[in-house]
C-alpha cells in the first residue's frame, strides 16, 4: 500500500510484539483483548498511517500476527533476547532508508512521531533517534538508518543488550517531547489495561 506523503516512503514501521508480557501473567501482548480488539490493532491505527511500510517482530503466534498481512520476523534464538533483537531481524527485510520501531503496548503514542524522529535524526546528522519526554528516553520508539544492521549485530553478538547503550554507541538525537510522558505509556498491567479500557468507553 501506498504511502499517504512523500517522506512515508522512507519509513518502515516496526510493532516489537517479540516480549514475555510477565505483569500481564505471560500472555502474548500484542495478541491480548484491549477494548475488544487485539492490542496490536490500537497500535496498528497510529503507526499505519505515519509509514510507508510495516513489519511485525513476533517470537511467539507467528502464524497468527500473519494475518494482518505484513512480514513477521521472529529473533535469531528462542531466548527473548529484548527489543534489539526484534529491530535486527526487521532490519534485514527493510527497504527504506529508516525503520522505526513502536511497542505493542503503547496505543496512544504519537501520531506525529514519525516524521518527528526522522526529521530530527536527518537534521542532527544521527543515524538513531527517540523521544525524550522531558524526564526520561523512550528508547522502544526509535528510527534506526537502515546501515545499522552490521553494527547492531556485532553489538548483539558480544552480548550487548541494552538498547540504551547501543543507540548512544552510535550516535543519538533526542526528540523533544517534553511535556508528552502520556503519550509513550505502556500497558504493562492488568490496571494500565482498565485505564486505558476506561479511557476508550469515555469517548464513545
Amino acid at each position: 500500500m501506498d504511502a499517504t506523503n512523500e517522506s512515508d516512503k522512507d519509513v518502515t514501521g516496526l510493532i516489537l510484539c517479540g516480549g514475555l508480557a510477565r505483569r500481564l501473567g505471560g500472555v502474548d501482548k500484542g495478541l491480548h483483548a484491549v477494548a475488544g480488539r487485539p492490542l496490536i490493532d490500537h497500535v496498528m491505527e497510529r503507526l499505519r498511517p505515519q509509514v510507508h511500510a510495516v513489519v511485525i517482530s513476533a517470537n511467539r503466534n507467528r502464524t497468527a500476527y500473519s494475518a494482518w498481512g505484513y512480514p513477521v520476523v521472529a529473533d535469531d534464538a528462542d531466548t527473548f533476547d529484548g527489543p534489539l533483537a526484534g529491530v535486527l531481524a526487521a532490519l534485514r527485510v527493510c527497504s527504506t532508508p529508516w525503520l522505526v520501531s513502536v511497542p505493542c503496548d503503547a496505543p496512544v503514542m504519537p501520531v506525529d512521531l514519525v516524521e518527528k524522529l526522522v526529521c530530527a535524526a536527518d537534521s542532527a546528522g544521527k543515524p538513531t533517534a527517540c523521544p525524550f519526554d522531558g524526564e526520561r528516553l523512550q528508547p522502544t520508539f526509535c528510527a534506526f538508518r537502515r546501515e545499522l544492521q552490521t553494527p547492531l549485530e556485532a553489538y548483539l553478538a558480544a552480548g550487548g543488550r541494552k538498547i540504551d547503550r547501543f543507540l548512544e554507541s552510535v550516535g543519538l538525537v533526542r526528540a523533544d517531547y517534553a511535556g508528552c510522558a502520556d503519550a509513550f505509556v505502556n500497558l504493562n498491567a492488568p490496571e494500565d489495561v482498565s485505564r486505558y479500557e476506561a479511557m476508550i468507553a469515555g469517548r464513545e
